[in-house]
Parts: C-alpha cells; structure tokens; sequence
C-alpha cells in the first residue's frame, strides 16, 4: 500500500497536470519595427510603431508638411497627421479600421471640433475609442500628436 506521502505526491502531479492543460504555455510573441515614415525622424530613438504579436502599437505622429513643418492650418495638420498614421498602419499592413484605440494629445481644446472633423473623413466602420488629452506644448509647436493601438485581424 503506498505510503502517504506517495498519495500526496500522486495528487498533487494530478492537480499540476490538470491545471496545464487548462493553462498551456503561450509562446512569446514575435515582434517587428516600422520605421518612422519621415526623414527628420530617420535618427530619432523610436520606431514608428511595433507588431506584437498581433498587436500593433503606433508611436506618436505629429502633422508636418513635406518640409518637416507644422502647417499654420489646424485642419491641414490634422489632415497630415492622420494621413501619417494611416500610412504607417499600412507599412504594417493595416488600415485605420484596424485601431482599437486613439489618442490625440493636444495643447489647446479649441481644436476639438476642428480635429473631429477631419478625424471622422479617416474610418469607414466603426470608431475605434478615444481620448484627446489636453497637455503642455508638443514638440516643433504642434497642435496634436497622435498615438494609437491597433489590432491585426
């Protein structure tokens, strides 16, 4: 007859064998880098957005012109800005539908409705969630810096 301590063991493997196989080990995700999609940036210590797994984390973009300026027009940043987005979505090999998850930081409130307006010309399905996020001045004196998340389907 097995002593106790056997029987204790023989349970307790039991339970672990159990618990495995209602829990089994993920692999690690694989992760890849999308460069940032401007050449002032080419230097910069960020990717332009990283692929985890099947998670895509989008670095913040700012609305600048060809010349690596912000546009004196809120609409026209903002146009530029979502337009760099939706271009390194797609470097990713995803489109704006693909967010789950936006936010727009901005240093001045008064461009909400200006920045919805062009926001809303971006997505043909559902809107993934947001925030704009009021905060102290962005870099190169820009109105918005936008960040997001999206999801591979």
């Amino acid at each position: 007859m097995p002593s106790r301590q056997a029987f204790i063991l023989l349970f307790m493997l039991a339970i672990a064998c159990a618990e495995s196989a209602d829990n089994p080990v993920a692999e690690p995700a694989t992760r890849s880098h999308v460069r940032p999609r401007t050449a002032d940036s080419a230097g910069a210590p960020f990717s332009g957005g990283v692929l985890a797994g099947n998670t895509f984390y989008l670095s913040g973009v700012l609305g600048l012109d060809s010349a690596g300026a912000i546009p004196s027009d809120v609409a026209t940043e903002a146009r530029y800005a979502l337009e760099r987005v939706q271009g390194v979505l797609a470097d990713a090999g995803l489109t704006m539908d693909d967010l789950v998850s936006v936010q727009v930081f901005s240093p001045d409130l008064t461009t909400y409705d200006a920045f919805n307006a062009v926001y809303r010309e971006f997505f043909t399905g559902a809107y993934p969630a947001r925030a704009f996020i009021g905060s102290g001045p962005l870099l190169l004196g820009a109105r918005f810096e936008v960040q997001g998340v999206a999801v591979t389907r």
